[in-house]
C-alpha cells in the first residue's frame, strides 16, 4: 500500500532542526555578510593619532641610530681605504727594490759562471727556492765578496718582508670590503626607516596633522618649563657656591668641605669658557640649516656632525660619532652643565646636543627638521643619558 505521508520540503538541519530552503538561503546571506564585515577593516581598526605619533618618533629614533652606525662605518671605510692605499704603495716600492736586488744577484751569478766556477746559468738561479739555497747548493758563498753577501742577505730580507706586506694588504682589503658592506646596510636601514615614517605621516588628514602639531606644541611647552626649573636650580647652586667662597675668603681659611653637595666640576677655568664661546658661536650660526643624516656641513648637519664641527671651530677635535664623542671628555652632572658641554640622549647614545645654559641646547633634532635651540628635556627627562665636557 502506498504511503499517504506528504514529502517534506528539502532543507538543511541546523542545530538538530530541519529548516526550509528559504531560511537556509537567508542564513547563508547573513553568514556571507558577516564574513564580509569581518574581512573589511573598520574605522576602529585605524591606529590612534597618539599611536601614529609614537610610531613615527620610534622610526625617527631608529633612523638616527642607523645614521650613527652609518657614520661609524663610513669613518672605518675611509680609514681602511687609506690604509690599503698605503700598504699597496709600500708593496709596490718593495717589489721594485726586490726586482733590483734580483737583477743584481743575477749579475753576480753570471760573473761566477764566466769565471768558470761551474755555477748553473741565471735561469737556474731564478728558479731556486731562495737565493740562499742557490748559493748554498753551488757552494758559491765562499767565493762571494762581502758586498755580494750583503746583497744576498738584503734580498732574502726584502723577499720575506714583501710577502708579509702583501698578506697584510690582502687582509686590509678584506676588512675594507666588510666595512663597505656595513656602510651599505646602515644606509639602507636609514632610508627604509625614513620612508616608513613619511608614509605614516602622509596618511594623516589635515585635521589629524593639526592635532599632531598641537600635541607637539604641548610637549615643547612642558620641556620649556622643565628647562626653566633646571636653570633656577643651577642659579641657586651657583649663588650658594659664591656665598661659600666669599665666606671662606673673609675668614681667611679654606674649608675642605665647603661645598659637599656641589663638588667643583673640571675644566671650569677661563680657557674652557673661551673655547666653549667659540663653539657656541659657530653652532648659533648654523641655526636654520637642515638636518641631513650623515652630513657634517657646511650646508647641513646631523646631530654629531654639528657638535663635531662646532668644537672644531674652537680648536678641539671630536670623534665623528656619538658613541665616541661621549668618551671624549669628562662626565659631569646635569646640574653642573656649562655652556659648551655635550648633552647625550637615550640608552644607546644616538643623539647629542650642545648645551647653551638655562636648560637649553642647540642641536640638529631629526630628519625633516632644522638646527635649532631647544630644551634639553625636549623628549622627556628620562631620555637624557649624560653630560660631557670635551675640553
Amino acid at each position: 500500500m502506498a504511503s499517504h505521508r506528504k514529502s517534506r520540503p528539502a532543507g538543511t538541519r541546523v542545530a538538530g532542526i530541519r529548516t526550509p530552503a528559504l531560511a537556509t538561503a537567508a542564513l547563508t546571506s547573513v553568514a556571507l555578510l558577516s564574513q564580509t564585515a569581518d574581512a573589511t577593516p573598520s574605522a576602529d581598526d585605524k591606529p590612534s593619532l597618539e599611536e601614529v605619533e609614537k610610531k613615527v618618533d620610534d622610526l625617527y629614533r631608529q633612523a638616527e641610530s642607523a645614521t650613527e652606525k652609518y657614520n661609524a662605518a663610513k669613518e672605518r671605510t675611509a680609514k681602511q681605504r687609506k690604509r690599503v692605499g698605503t700598504l699597496l704603495d709600500d708593496v709596490a716600492q718593495r717589489t721594485e727594490k726586490l726586482n733590483e736586488a734580483r737583477r743584481e744577484l743575477g749579475s753576480f751569478a753570471a760573473a761566477q759562471y764566466r769565471t768558470g766556477a761551474g755555477a748553473p746559468d741565471t735561469a737556474t738561479f731564478l728558479l731556486a727556492d731562495s737565493p740562499q739555497d742557490y748559493f748554498d747548493q753551488t757552494q758559491l758563498m765562499s767565493r762571494l765578496t762581502g758586498r755580494q753577501k750583503d746583497a744576498v742577505d738584503d734580498y732574502v730580507a726584502q723577499q720575506s718582508e714583501t710577502v708579509r706586506k702583501r698578506q697584510e694588504a690582502a687582509e686590509s682589503l678584506e676588512t675594507l670590503t666588510e666595512s663597505q658592506s656595513d656602510l651599505k646596510t646602515a644606509k639602507a636601514t636609514v632610508q627604509r626607516k625614513l620612508a616608513e615614517a613619511r608614509e605614516l605621516l602622509s596618511k594623516l588628514t589635515a585635521e589629524e596633522k593639526a592635532r599632531l602639531a598641537a600635541i607637539e606644541k604641548e610637549k615643547q611647552e612642558e620641556a620649556a618649563r622643565e628647562a626653566a626649573e633646571l636653570a633656577r636650580q643651577q642659579a641657586e647652586q651657583q649663588a650658594r657656591e659664591a656665598a661659600q667662597q666669599q665666606e671662606s675668603g673673609s675668614s681667611g681659611t679654606s674649608s675642605p668641605s665647603a661645598s659637599p653637595s656641589a663638588p667643583s666640576s673640571p675644566s671650569t677655568d677661563s680657557s674652557y669658557a673661551t673655547k666653549a664661546e667659540k663653539a657656541l658661536a659657530f653652532a648659533r650660526a648654523q641655526i636654520g640649516k637642515p638636518y641631513v643624516w650623515g652630513a657634517t656641513g657646511p650646508d647641513s648637519y646631523d646631530c654629531s656632525g654639528l657638535t663635531q664641527a662646532a668644537w672644531k671651530a674652537a680648536g678641539v677635535d671630536l670623534p665623528r660619532t656619538t658613541y665616541d664623542q661621549v668618551d671624549a671628555g669628562t662626565t659631569v652632572p646635569l646640574s653642573q652643565a656649562q655652556p659648551g658641554d655635550l648633552v647625550f640622549f637615550y640608552d644607546d647614545i644616538t643623539h647629542v646636543g650642545l648645551y647653551i645654559g638655562n636648560g637649553m641646547m642647540i642641536h640638529a633634532p631629526k630628519p625633516g627638521t632644522y638646527v635649532r635651540e631647544e630644551s634639553v628635556y625636549y623628549d622627556g627627562e628620562s631620555s637624557i643619558h649624560s653630560v660631557v665636557r670635551p675640553a
